[in-house]
């Protein structure tokens, strides 16, 4: 529990605590070196704290909304830590094909790692030496399955997904972190359905697009915002085939919200 105001404490958090009753009480909250989360105008919902790898997890079936695999993208760029995206369920060689297809606009964004969580974790586990990971994603796609993988005796619920709605249900209610050694670590995440980028600033959401960065500051004016501008360097860029115009898309979509 923590004393006074509720709230505020998230999963991978150091915290001070003193002792009260049977157990204990947060004193304070010690200083992040990062923080995954995502807001509305209304309200923040904390994910992790001090993470240094997100794992953004989609796979073959169901299927994913391109919207929420961006935002989960930009808000790990916002925060500052790496970010690779995990594509599960390559087993079904149906449906791997289209997958793929759908996942190589961001190729130029993140690492892709290729998995089959029901089949073991061996081609994660060297991408968890030394970190301090979080599992994002929609639900089904198979998070709390890569959890009992990789750590003995997790027993993370898993579920079943519905074919009529392309979508899994909710397993996993809160996140969890499992030590999996003495410099590594996992949090597994709720299933996600939204994703909201409030308190990213509209001015700051280009720098959250690892294609831009070479590119920006270079437009004919200094507040060119991307969207059709005279001059516009990142537009350019995406015509001339320097990176997927698509994501030039999926940039303007983000701002058309804000």
């Amino acid at each position: 529990m923590t004393r006074g105001k509720r709230g505020g404490v998230a999963c991978g958090d150091w915290v001070d605590v003193a002792p009260a009753g049977d157990g204990g009480v947060i004193e304070r909250v010690l200083q992040r070196s990062s923080l995954l989360y995502r807001a509305d105008a209304v309200q923040e919902k904390l994910i992790a704290a001090n993470v240094t790898q997100a794992l953004v997890m989609v796979a073959t079936w169901p299927g994913w909304d391109e919207d929420l695999l961006v935002r989960c993208l930009v808000a790990a760029e916002h925060a500052g830590v790496r970010v690779r995206l995990l594509l599960n369920k390559v087993d079904l060689a149906e449906r791997r094909a289209g997958a793929r297809q759908a996942l190589a606009v961001f190729e130029g964004a993140c690492d892709i790692t290729e998995i089959s969580a029901l089949d073991g974790a061996d081609a994660v586990r060297p991408l968890l030496v030394g970190q301090v990971s979080v599992l994002v994603g929609p639900s089904g796609v198979g998070k709390s399955s890569l959890v009992n993988a990789l750590v003995a005796g997790a027993g993370a619920a898993t579920g079943q997904v519905s074919v009529a709605l392309d979508s899994g249900r909710h397993t996993t209610t809160h996140a969890r972190l499992y030590h999996l050694d003495a410099q590594s670590a996992l949090i597994d995440s709720p299933g996600m359905q939204v994703f909201g980028l409030h308190a990213i600033p509209p001015g700051k959401l280009d720098e959250q697009f690892p294609e831009f960065r070479p590119y920006l500051g270079k437009c004919r004016f200094r507040d060119c915002r991307h969207l059709g501008e005279p001059g516009c360097a990142i537009q350019a860029v995406a015509e001339g085939g320097g990176f997927q115009s698509a994501r030039l898309t999926q940039y303007r979509g983000l701002m058309a919200t804000r």
